[in-house]
């Protein structure tokens, strides 16, 4: 004995599809509605953390006006200051 004996086709299809296990057209699409909302969600998360940190990477740019700045003030030699330039490759 099965859960559609004495129901014609059509009544055991709208049984099987009515009964919310399939989705239809607007299902999906609030699936995926959902899903793009958490993605943003999770990424302006992690923007807002990353700026709100106040850190950036360093680059070389930077580390030239450091090594400027510290042999300007006497923390290192000028020979110490043409290596790590050189190392750097500023110019």
């Amino acid at each position: 004995m099965s859960l559609t004996d004495g129901c014609t086709a059509a009544e055991a299809t709208e049984m099987m599809n009515g009964a919310g296990w399939a989705m239809g057209p607007g299902d999906w699409l609030w699936m995926v509605l959902i899903i793009t909302a958490c993605v943003a969600i999770f990424v302006a998360l992690v923007w807002m953390v990353v700026s709100l940190s106040g850190r950036r990477p360093a680059t070389s740019e930077d580390a030239a006006h450091i090594l400027r700045a510290r042999f300007a003030r006497g923390d290192i030699s000028s020979e110490e200051y043409e290596q790590a330039r050189r190392l750097l490759g500023v110019s």
